[in-house]
Order: C-alpha cells, then structure tokens, then sequence
C-alpha cells in the first residue's frame, strides 16, 4: 500500500458540524469547536475527519444550498479558522475531508442570480431551464426528494427550473462546459488549500437525461411513503455521462497527491460500482455502500449481502461500509443498544474504509424532536412519514455540565434524554462502554495488518451468527458475532483454535457459546 492509498487503512468520522462543538456561545458548533475537540478524536482513534458542508449559505437545507463554494460560512468561522483547524488536524496525523455539494447550488449563488435573471444572461444555461408542458404545467413528472414537483415556475422568465430537493436547491446544468470547469476549479481551491479529499454528495443525481422524459411510475408505491418514490428515478439520476464528470474530478484528486473521493451514491450494488470507473477512467476511490444502513438486522441476510458486494467489486475496487450517517436513523435505534455493541464489531472488522457517525462511539440513538423545535426542512415538507433527520442531528455530549458541554448555550436541537450519563467523559472513564469498546477496536485495526488491510473470506455459521475471517500475511483474525437475542453455539475453525480474545462486544470469554448481542474478535 502507497502513502496515496492512506485511506485504504483508515477509519473516517464524520461530523455534522452545527452539532459537535460550539465555541461562541450562539448554539450552533463551528470550525473552532471542532479543533478544540481533536484531541478527543486522536485519543478514540480515528485517521481522518469528514466535516458536512462548512461553505456561505441561506442554510435552507442547512449548508446544502451553498451559495459560495470558496469561503466558509460566518456561522461556522472564517477561512483562517478554518485553516487553522486544517493545520492542527494535519499535527496530529488527521486527515480532514471537507462536504462537496456539485448537483445544485443554493438559489442565492450569485450564477443563479444572473442565470434566472432574464433568458438571454450568460449564466442562463448554467441551470436547467424548460419551457412548460401544452398544459402550462411541468415539463415532466419529475418528483423532487423533498416532495412536490421537481420543477418551480419562475414568474418573471416564463420557465420553469429543475431542484431535485428543496426550490432552493436549483440544480446545475453539468451539460455545459463552463459549469464543469467552474466546479472543477473548486476542487483545485480546496485542494491547494491543503484538504485530503472530498465526500461528494448525491454523485449520481448530477446528470440528467438530455431529452428530459417523464420517469417511470413505481406501481408498488402507497400513501404514507415518501413521495418522491412515486416515480423510479430512471432519467433523473444515474446517467452515463456522469462517470465522465467522477473521472475527470478523480484526475484532479490524483494531480494533487495523497487525496481520495468519495461518492454518495444512493444505488444497488450492481450500480454502484460502476462508480469505481474502469482502469482508463477510475472514478471516485470509495462509492459510499451503504449496505448496512438498508439491511434488515438478520446475520443471513447480511452474509449474503457482504458476499455480493465483495463478489460485485471491480479489480482493485476497494470496499467500503457505513453504519449510520446524517440522513439516516441511528444504528443504536435501529438495533437497540446491545445489538449497537455488535454492529460496531461489525463496521470496525469487515474488509474496508468504515464511516464512523459521531455520537455513535457512545450509542447515541434518535432523539424525539417536539414539533415546535422541528428545523428540518423534510419533515416540514412532509410530516409523520418518518423522513425528517433532525432526530439524528442533534448535540454531542461531552460530558455532564452544562448542555453537556456542547456549549455555553441551549444548543439548536434538544440533547438526547440520557446526556447526563451517556456521554464521552463518562464513558472514557468506564472499561465497559461503547466509547471505550470502539476505542479498542480502533487500537486493533492500527496494530492488526489483518484488521486494516486483510482479505476477507466467510467462515461457516448458522442461526443468528455471522462469522468470517480476515488475513495479512501471518496476521489471522476470526470475528463471530450473535445478532440474535439468545445463546448460540459456534464451531471454531481449527486453525482458530490457538486465537484468544481480544475484544468483545459485551465482555465475555468463550467464543465458542455466544451469549445474547455478543460478539468476539479472536487473533
């Protein structure tokens, strides 16, 4: 492995920078707050920090409508804090990862002005633009993810424009050269300023279908689900031309050195990885999986799962696994706080870079947001069909002073009920706690080859159980885990037989009878 493939090795950590640290007292964490803090990430033992998005914005879908994609927004800092932030991360071996928005800019970005401003400005293809249908209304059917049309009528020019999300989200026209050119000169900003790569968000959604037909309806939709599955998204996402765009941004990662990309990417395995582009065009070195995040808890379903992924991976095309993120429910209340201990077992052994979601190194789980306080714009949009996000967005807890030492003041979302007790101080001070557990696993993937970089083969299991293998070299390392609620019984492998325990999810000692939501790592 080459000093460019760091992230091979790694374990990422996303913050969601309005809940992690606040430093001035307005309620909202910043760029400060974070460097303050990673000291606390060193000592978990992390590799590097993806931060959601930090740039200017209205914060219409909080700081994924960015209406300046060079300068940091004044709620978060300035650009010398956050070189600041930068420089002590890379002192403390950290790599940073800034959030890159491309799909769609906020409609208050200056190009939309004047793209929206009359039909003859130079900007007026940068977007898209479409006459309406004989009817007068839409151009297509297209559904926007946060419910609605996809298409806003603008009065004043007599067009309609496409936003996938919000009408504040105007979508880019990636069609036209000087928008490419524009955003790639992005990359080269940040990039000069020292960041070791970018997550790319909604990858797949940038490019549209030239001739722009109605998408297919989903017959299997009901009332109640959310209602952009209406339609299966076949000519408004995943198009072919967007592989040319991820190469030539992949050109760009690699011309700058050690730096990597990785790609939200909503899709099937069989999609997805049409993303790691071919050996004459790679793409994005990590389309995000998501596989765990979509999986029914069941240790079969999930073994056939990991089987297909690593099945389905190209030559050189390395894996990749997510828990928990700032869209989806929290891993602790998916699986509940024991089968968390275990999901965490998982994401730190499996073959691949794992995505780690701050707070859930103490099992944060979803916290009920009271209407009054709800912020985020999806549930607004659309309410009680369970796609609002604020739940899994809310403070991290420090320990149990004040608004948990989040900050000097009542923090933007609620803290989850149990701060007080669930919270870093408290937990780094107990053997037996989830901060201390995803601790040690973090020391054993750094001192285990095996862990960080190893091959993956699956090991006979039944039931609730789920084992594999992983192995460098002489570096052997067997992981069993219980996924069930009752006692299991597992075969050692012979030549596991010398192995000893070197973590548990819930302290036990014989891997060979698994207790309930137990799991062992064996080297």
């Amino acid at each position: 492995m080459t000093q460019a493939e760091w992230w091979k090795s790694a374990v990422i950590y996303q913050i969601y920078p309005r809940s992690f640290q606040d430093s001035n007292g307005d309620g909202i964490g910043d760029l400060k707050g974070i460097e303050r803090r990673l000291d606390d990430l060193k000592s978990l033992g992390v590799d590097a920090i993806w931060i959601s998005p930090i740039f200017p914005s209205p914060m219409a879908d909080f700081g994924y409508d960015v209406a300046n994609y060079c300068n940091v927004d004044p709620r978060f800092g300035t650009l010398d804090d956050f070189d600041s932030l930068l420089r002590s991360a890379h002192d403390r071996g950290l790599k940073l990862l800034l959030d890159l928005v491309p799909n769609h800019s906020s409609s208050e970005h200056p190009w939309f002005t004047e793209s929206r401003s009359s039909r003859d400005n130079p900007k007026r293809d940068w977007y898209i633009w479409r006459d309406p249908a004989p009817d007068g209304g839409p151009p297509n059917n297209w559904i926007s993810d946060f419910g609605g049309s996809a298409w806003e009528w603008d009065e004043a020019t007599g067009q309609y424009y496409y936003h996938a999300f919000l009408k504040e989200q105007p979508d880019l026209n990636w069609r036209n050269p000087e928008v490419r050119a524009a955003m790639m000169d992005v990359l080269h900003f940040w990039f000069a300023r020292g960041v070791d790569g970018f997550r790319i968000d909604v990858l797949w959604h940038m490019v549209k279908h030239a001739d722009f037909p109605d998408n297919p309806a989903n017959p299997a939709w009901r009332p109640g689900q959310p209602d952009y599955t209406r339609v299966h998204q076949h000519h408004s996402t995943d198009q072919p031309e967007v592989h040319e765009i991820a190469a030539e941004m992949r050109a760009i990662a690699d011309a700058h050195g050690a730096r990597v990309l990785i790609g939200e990417i909503y899709l099937p395995v069989r999609q997805l990885v049409h993303y790691y582009g071919s050996e004459d065009a790679p793409g994005v070195h990590l389309p995000f999986n998501f596989q765990l995040i979509g999986a029914e808890w069941n240790a079969r379903q999930l073994a056939e799962r990991i089987a297909a992924y690593e099945a389905a991976l190209p030559p050189g095309g390395w894996p990749n696994w997510v828990l928990g993120n700032h869209d989806r429910p929290r891993i602790a209340t998916r699986v509940g706080p024991e089968q968390a201990r275990v999901a965490m077992l998982l994401l730190l052994t499996l073959r691949g870079t794992p995505t780690l979601y701050y707070g859930d190194e103490i099992g944060m789980a979803d916290v009920h947001i009271p209407p009054h306080r709800v912020q985020d714009p999806r549930e607004l949009n659309e309410p009680g069909i369970g796609m609002g996000r604020d739940p899994v967005r809310t403070p991290m807890a420090w320990d149990a002073s004040a608004h948990a030492g989040f900050g000097p003041a009542d923090p933007w979302l609620p803290l989850h009920p149990d701060w007080a007790a669930r919270n870093v101080a408290a937990q780094r001070e107990d053997s037996r706690s989830m901060w201390r557990l995803t601790q040690k696993l973090l020391a054993l993937r750094h001192a285990h080859p095996a862990l960080a970089i190893g091959d993956y083969r699956a090991v006979d299991a039944t039931g609730d159980l789920l084992a594999y293998e992983r192995r460098h070299g002489d570096d052997r390392v067997l992981v069993v885990l219980n996924l069930g609620a009752t006692p299991q019984g597992f075969s050692i492998p012979e030549w596991a037989e010398a192995l000893s325990v070197i973590a548990s999810a819930q302290g036990g000692s014989d891997p060979a009878i698994l207790g309930p939501d137990e799991g062992y790592v064996l080297g």
